[in-house]
């Protein structure tokens, strides 16, 4: 039995994923993690979606190795080093420029709320406006600025004061259909009556992944895009989640055809389950004065390292996420036949999928008798009523078979 007392002794009581989880992990590799007991669990979890490619990938892993072994740069700040020159020349020439996609590069820190934060920092700055919009059921983050433009009461009661200048708009589909999406906001924005002030910008995902994998439509994208553009609003996707391939093309917003002002990347950016993340920012944005905003571990060169391996080995062609394309059609499926049986609904793309239940209890039982069987999915929502399954974007179609298997029989026997 493994013993978990020195946990409850010294860590913080907000530790929350090892009290749905409560074994002791030791090894890992690609889709599975492995305990101290040597038992085995089948990982659609992801860390999170820091984990794209799968845990210890070889062909991330052991260039990893190689430079750590040479003497490589550890800890650079911001000071030019050769793993930074190789990511962010492999990153403009296999991820920008194929793209048409012209950004600056800032490295805020090594989470997705630093970028976030930035990002909020900038479009103010250079804005001069103070208002942020953002979205009902958003998630962008813990940090103050970014949990002022985050939904979810709990994490924002943890916040312990205000959270101001920002206001929150309906996502797409929140009214079902009965109300025009921007109605309101087209109007206040055109009234200069209104009271309402012109935001810096606007802040949304395509996903929201811990919101309940509310999937915006294309078609609305390009509407918020378009309104920002009419009104001359900065609009930021903050792809931490769902980017990096994660719904089947390297940004979530993709197939939509715009282009924000800002993007925020961080999880599987790094591709290693590393720390690191990145803003991306229009030239005219990027207004910085030199050390404006910094921070200590910025320059993440591990990180760099692993990222660049990433970007080589699975975004040098099409390859890829055509497999992951085909992986989500898969996982979408068998959800949907699980759904069909339980008075739910299929929500999320690619691989970024879930049931929605209608009873807000079943998605935890579902996932507990998940765990039972050795399989690791995550709740989200305001009430955690979506079981959300995210699986390596590497994982094989056995794999992804075998895992919808066994959520099917955690269903059949805590929601028959």
């Amino acid at each position: 039995m493994t013993d978990t007392s020195i946990f409850t002794e010294i860590e913080s009581s907000v530790r929350s994923y090892c009290r749905n989880w409560p074994v002791t992990f030791a090894r890992s590799e690609g889709d599975s993690l492995i305990t101290e007991d040597g038992e085995e669990y089948l990982d659609f979890f992801a860390g999170a979606g820091a984990l794209n490619y799968g845990h210890n990938n070889p062909a991330l892993i052991e260039p990893m190795i190689d430079y750590i072994r040479g003497s490589g740069v550890l800890h650079g700040l911001d000071m030019y080093t050769t793993a930074k020159r190789d990511f962010l020349t492999t990153f403009r020439d296999l991820i920008l420029q194929p793209r048409d996609m012209d950004y600056k590069v800032m490295f805020p820190g090594p989470t997705g709320t630093n970028a976030v934060e930035a990002a909020l920092k900038i479009v103010r700055k250079v804005s001069g406006h103070q208002h942020i919009l953002s979205f009902t059921n958003a998630f962008h983050g813990m940090t103050l600025g970014s949990l002022s433009v985050t939904g979810n009461s709990m994490k924002r009661r943890g916040a312990g004061l205000p959270l101001t200048n920002s206001s929150k708009i309906p996502y797409d589909d929140y009214f079902s259909g009965a109300v025009d999406d921007f109605i309101w906001l087209e109007r206040v924005l055109e009234d200069s009556g209104s009271g309402v002030d012109k935001p810096a910008a606007i802040i949304v995902e395509t996903v929201q992944g811990e919101g309940g994998l509310n999937a915006a439509r294309m078609e609305w994208l390009r509407a918020l895009s378009d309104l920002c553009q009419t009104h001359g609003i900065y609009l930021i996707v903050d792809d931490v989640q769902a980017g990096c391939g994660r719904t089947g093309t390297f940004f979530s917003f993709e197939e939509a055809g715009i282009k924000p002002d800002i993007i925020t990347l961080s999880k599987s950016i790094s591709g290693s389950g590393l720390p690191m993340a990145i803003a991306l920012i229009s030239p005219e944005l990027d207004q910085w004065e030199p050390g404006e905003h910094n921070g200590t571990f910025r320059g993440n060169n591990p990180a760099f390292v692993t990222a660049t391996a990433a970007l080589k080995k699975y975004w040098a062609d099409d390859v890829f996420s055509k497999e992951v394309q085909q992986r989500g059609y898969e996982l979408h499926g068998g959800l949907s036949r699980i759904a069909a049986k339980y008075d739910g609904t299929v929500r999320g793309r690619g691989l970024l999928t879930g049931i929605h239940f209608s009873d807000p209890e079943a998605a935890g039982k579902l996932a507990g008798a998940c765990f039972q069987r050795h399989l690791m999915v995550e709740t989200s929502g305001p009430d955690d009523e979506v079981l959300k399954v995210m699986p390596p974007l590497t994982i094989s179609k056995d794999r992804l078979a075998e895992g919808i298997e066994r959520i099917e029989a955690a269903a059949a026997e805590v929601l028959a």
